[in-house]
């Protein structure tokens, strides 16, 4: 335990408190959660970038974001991690498009990802929601489920999914918002 009287393994009730805690600009709280969290967000912005260097410098400049915007973090919305992999997924996106770097075509295991910041309770709920979340995506069938993998989690943009799935770009459009609506049907199930 420590000052804030929070366990070793952090839990997302811990790092709400961290985040609160950085909101009223408090370092150690933030150094906290940096320690918590960084290896996973790295893991993020790195098998985006897929550079050493490029990953480190991108993350420092996504806890400058955390720690400016920590006070927009709301807990009825999204959990601590899900909030800060958002920053950090939209971050290096932008990195990306930005510089132009070339993509990767190495398929990304997504199930392999192990977040040693998690207590064993809050993985076991994860697990089950990502079990959850793998069988509303194959109810989406085939191309609709690979496209929105391919937009949410390895940031392909709408012209790059229009020219992988060789549909036109308003399909895509169209197959994105009606899959995101219907996975999120699924999810609340």
């Amino acid at each position: 335990m420590n000052e804030y009287n929070l366990p070793k393994q952090q839990t997302s009730e811990s790092l709400v408190v961290l985040l609160n805690k950085t909101a009223q600009q408090d370092r150690e709280a933030f150094a906290m959660l940096y320690h918590s969290t960084h290896r996973k967000l790295f893991g993020i912005v790195h098998r985006i970038l897929k550079h050493d260097a490029k990953s480190e410098e991108i993350l420092q400049e996504i806890y400058l974001k955390i720690w400016e915007k920590s006070s927009s973090y709301q807990a009825d919305v999204s959990s601590p991690i899900t909030w800060m992999a958002t920053i950090a997924r939209n971050r290096t996106i932008d990195e990306v498009r930005k510089n132009q770097l070339p993509d990767s075509d190495e398929e990304i295991d997504f199930d392999s990802i192990i977040d040693d910041s998690m207590a064993p309770e809050d993985a076991f709920a994860k697990s089950k929601e990502l079990s959850k979340l793998e069988s509303c995506l194959a109810e989406l069938g085939a191309p609709r489920g690979e496209m929105i993998k391919a937009a949410y989690l390895d940031g392909y943009s709408r012209q790059e999914l229009s020219e992988r799935f060789n549909q036109p770009l308003g399909t895509i459009k169209t197959w994105l918002h009606r899959g995101i609506k219907q996975l999120q049907g699924c999810m609340k199930l």
